[in-house]
């Protein structure tokens, strides 16, 4: 009899203000299976049977375990949103185009000057743009909205036959490339000072509205250092950025990856720019001279991705 009384004691409820309960209480061998106070570092449940008391354990912490997994989750969601980020493709080519596919579209600034020549080839295994120039000048182009918080980093290739011999960027007499890569920007009006606004709309009643508040050129240059950077020849609204120079590494795809947000920043300072189009070119108008030149595969990607070798991703 004694033993079944001790069973159903123990298995039973102690009511509040007994001996027996606040002897469990204060023991520490049976204060797991009573109730926590809030605020303490396990979780909060209700009284269960002595004999119960690891497995209540066991998922109060299984239950704490989720929670702070889920909230590290979060964590990381808010403070790297980029890193799901997919990859925006700007110019990727098929051997399927017969043409160049829209909204890719020569941009001719003077119809005086012949333009450049584009086309789509297959090139050393490469699906790309083919420019050909001779005394010639024209951007091939597209708009381009992308927001340079999620996917800033411009992912490309392209190839030189070579370097335009007699070009020198410092003079509007040499402002020839054998390829640049040329991106545009809209600037808040605000952030623009009165000559600048003068400047713009007396250059687009000359050229039309292609004429972009800010410009940046990243382009494969003769001599200049690589890693050059001043205002164009023509206008301190462009700025050209040497990443490739003279002819070592001509003859073969090079693979090239800019973060275009810290690139504005530099090229421009601390004002506000959007990006709004992309365009390509290959020109000789001013040396007079020949140039042959690719490019393939553009992209913007999250800050985190590399830009691996085509076939790869």
């Amino acid at each position: 009899m004694r033993i079944a009384q001790d069973l159903l004691n123990a298995s039973s409820p102690k009511k509040r203000g007994s001996s027996n309960y606040q002897r469990e209480m204060n023991d520490p061998n049976t204060n797991a299976s009573s109730p926590r106070k809030r605020g303490s570092s396990n979780c909060l449940y209700s009284w269960t049977p002595a004999f119960a008391g690891v497995t209540t354990r066991f998922f109060c912490r299984a239950a704490s375990l989720a929670t702070s997994l889920a909230a590290l989750l979060a964590t990381l969601i808010a403070t790297a949103p980029s890193a799901w980020a997919e990859p925006l493709w700007l110019g990727r080519f098929s051997d399927a185009d017969s043409a160049i596919p829209e909204p890719w579209k020569v941009e001719q600034l003077n119809k005086k000057i012949p333009p450049t020549r584009y086309a789509i080839r297959r090139w050393d295994g490469v699906v790309a743009i083919e420019a050909h120039a001779s005394k010639s000048m024209a951007l091939l182009g597209r708009p381009a909205t992308v927001d340079l918080q999620k996917t800033p980093i411009l992912c490309w290739q392209w190839r030189i036959d070579a370097p335009v011999a007699s070009a020198d960027m410092s003079k509007k007499s040499g402002d020839d490339y054998a390829a640049r890569v040329y991106l545009t920007f809209t600037v808040p009006p605000e952030q623009l000072g009165l000559g600048t606004r003068t400047k713009l709309a007396l250059a687009r009643s000359i050229y039309g509205n292609q004429v972009p508040d800010a410009a940046l050129n990243y382009v494969w240059d003769n001599t200049h250092p690589i890693g050059t950077l001043q205002d164009n020849a023509y206008t301190d609204r462009a700025r050209m950025w040497v990443l490739r120079s003279g002819a070592g590494k001509a003859g073969g795809w090079v693979q090239e990856r800019r973060n275009v947000a810290k690139d504005f920043q530099r090229a421009f300072g601390e004002i506000g720019g959007v990006l709004n189009g992309l365009a390509i070119a290959t020109d000789t108008d001013n040396t007079g001279e020949e140039a042959h030149a690719g490019f393939a595969d553009f992209r913007f990607v999250a800050k985190e991705d590399e830009c691996p070798a085509p076939g790869k991703e």
